[in-house]
């Protein structure tokens, strides 16, 4: 029962973590009055788990944050300790950045950002129910007794509904690192017509850095070249701190096999279902009886504090094995733990019930975002964050929503996959789920969104400046170098000799010559004497288009063959009954699902190719008729 009238908002998100923070900022920026709710301001941007950001895909989510005018990218450049590009070896399509975080500084920093934010206004409170009156969200009602109304609403809850903490035979109530739990949400939100599950994750144990023996380990430094993730900083420079590389062992195996009847993993405690790309050490040990060993690293979590983070040993194993277990790894002989492993179970929903915009389909004006939708990992949830805050602007303005597609960027590929596949486990981004992976670069993330972040309003004159001039000499220098005619004179072959490349026969471009394999704009620099001085991020994206001109043409041919389907709209209300020849499966899949077109109909699972060919056919017959 409602105590008191407080405040009206245009948008309210309740919660604060990384999903939170961009969902809010996103809405304030854009012009909205807008709410952010937690139970702890020190929950703000916090780490439970990893406090890194990036990595393999996950650091392409970062920087089309960063390009659309989102803050992640921002504050890891803040507060980084160390950085490093993975993938080297591979192709640019899946180079992903990753840094290491000051977990304190990045949360202390984020909340800078937030309480500095015209418009955002953040209050430690919590939100036990929402208010829905024929299909339409009114406002929330706190535990304090006060009223918001508000005219859309983010639901960000991470894994606070109703969470359990377990540690082998051990459980309560509890939220991640020893915050309380949300218990009364989760029943506000099932009266609203919403479907909860119960999802599951966990975190290694948190030791003491005097306590370990480094010398037994491999050190593993950051990168010399700092690659920044926000497209507002050129160059960053700093004193990196090292993470080290360790491994388990046959011992280590042992006090697992001993104890695995313990581990609620295995015992039944545990019926919800946890993330497969993040395995707990019991799972890798039994799962793969073969493997003698596995690696564990050992991460620093802040500049000025002696928490080390031990990845690759998640685990739920009650605390005494824990320590047992811990032990038997070289350098970890006499670790103290400072914070004990655990797994948490949490309610989210299917988010098959949200649409591409990430609004509810059967509640107006409510949106889902981050690991409450079934993801897992602070990038894919920020992703969703700011389109779900960037939507509940959109729809207090009376404005269409912004949906980004599969060929557009991860994000879209993301959200699409939740969406339109749903998820029976937390999902991760992986570099494989993007079919248009070779043009969504996350060297390119900018060219690619940055209009679109102006367009909405989350770009400001200084970003839309400086990526109108990237722009610009990236497009120039390429059409300089195909004007340039390197000839086929003696001191020009001797140069490309001595570069192992093959000498000329007839004059060629410079652009034409870099594309060989052996070459690139750096090394080319000889032939090339009236060149501007461009920065690094720029050069680099000069040899990409040019080296990989061919595939990216052809990548661009499928996407036009994608945006085709894409573009034809199933008609709002259709009765997949009423569909001849459409077999029972897809009626059910499509009448659930509730597709807005042919495209996100054919990547439902359960519809077939000979589905989509039928309801095209009567989808042609409607427009026919009208």
């Amino acid at each position: 029962m409602i105590k008191y009238f407080s405040d009206e908002y245009d948008v309210i998100v309740i919660g604060a973590g990384h999903a939170g923070c961009e969902a809010g900022l996103a809405a304030a920026r854009m012009g909205c009055k807008t709410l952010m709710c937690t139970m702890n301001l020190d929950s703000v941007a916090m780490m439970p788990c990893n406090p890194n950001v990036g990595g393999t895909a996950k650091g392409h989510l970062v920087r089309e944050l960063d390009a659309l005018g989102g803050e992640m990218g921002r504050n890891i450049d803040k507060t980084f300790i160390q950085s490093r590009m993975l993938n080297l070896s591979k192709g640019p399509a899946v180079h992903s950045l990753r840094a290491q975080a000051d977990k304190e500084k990045y949360s202390i920093t984020m909340r800078q950002t937030i309480e500095n934010q015209d418009n955002l206004y953040l209050r430690q409170i919590e939100v036990i129910s929402i208010d829905v009156e024929d299909g339409k969200v009114k406002g929330v009602l706190t535990k304090n007794g006060a009223y918001f109304a508000a005219k859309t609403i983010v639901l960000a809850t991470g894994t606070y509904l109703k969470s359990r903490i377990i540690i082998g035979e051990i459980n309560y109530s509890g939220g991640p690192s020893g915050l309380f739990p949300a218990n009364e949400l989760s029943d506000s939100l099932i009266k609203a017509g919403i479907k909860l599950r119960r999802f599951k994750t966990g975190t290694p144990a948190r030791i003491n850095k005097r306590s370990v023996d480094f010398s037994k380990m491999s050190e593993q430094k950051g990168d010399e070249k700092i690659v920044p993730f926000s497209f507002m900083n050129e160059k960053l420079e700093r004193d990196q701190i090292s993470c080290y590389l360790t491994y388990t062992n046959e011992n280590t195996h042992q006090v697992i096999r001993d104890n695995i009847g313990r581990s609620p993993l295995y015992n039944g405690s545990i019926k919800s279902v946890g993330p497969r790309y993040c395995p707990s050490i019991e799972d890798k040990v039994m799962r793969f009886p073969d493997k003698k060993q596995h690696q564990v690293f050992i991460e620093p979590e802040g500049e000025n504090i002696n928490e080390l983070y031990v990845g690759g040993m998640s685990s739920s194993l009650p605390e005494e094995v824990q320590i047992k277990m811990l032990r038997t790894v070289p350098g970890l002989e006499n670790v103290e733990i400072l914070k004990t492993a655990y797994a948490i179970e949490y309610d989210s929903i299917d988010p098959t019930q949200l649409k591409l915009s990430l609004e509810f389909k059967n509640v107006d004006g409510l949106f889902g975002a981050g690991q409450f939708n079934g993801s897992s990992g602070y990038e894919e949830a920020a992703s969703q964050g700011i389109m779900a805050g960037i939507n509940a602007a959109l729809k207090v303005k009376g404005e269409k929503p912004l949906v980004l597609s599969r060929a557009d960027a991860y994000i879209g590929v993301l959200i699409d996959d939740l969406v339109t596949k749903g998820t029976n486990e937390p999902y991760r981004m992986m570099t494989s789920r993007a079919e248009y992976r070779l043009i969504l670069r996350q060297d390119n993330a900018d060219l690619r969104l940055t209009e679109i972040g102006r367009k909405i309003g989350l770009v400001k004159d200084d970003r839309y400046n400086k990526f109108l001039n990237r722009k610009k000499q990236i497009g120039n220098e390429i059409e300089r170098l195909k004007a340039i005619q390197i000839t086929n004179k003696k001191e020009v072959n001797d140069f490309l000799e001595s570069l192992n490349s093959t000498t000329l026969k007839k004059p060629i471009s410079l652009y034409e010559l870099i594309k060989r394999p052996e070459l690139n704009y750096r090394k080319v620099d000889e032939l090339d004497k009236e060149r501007d001085i461009l920065s690094d991020d720029v050069i680099d994206e000069i040899d990409i288009m040019i080296k990989y001109e061919g595939y990216i043409e052809k990548q661009m041919e499928q996407v036009e063959q994608f945006k085709k389907f894409e573009k034809r709209l199933i008609p709002d209300g259709i009765d997949y009954n009423e569909v001849k020849n459409l077999r029972t499966e897809a009626i059910q899949k499509l009448s659930k699902a509730r597709p807005v077109n042919l495209g996100q109909a054919s990547r439902i699972s359960g519809v077939s190719p000979s589905d989509i060919s039928v309801l095209m056919i009567y989808i042609e017959q409607l427009l026919r008729k009208k």
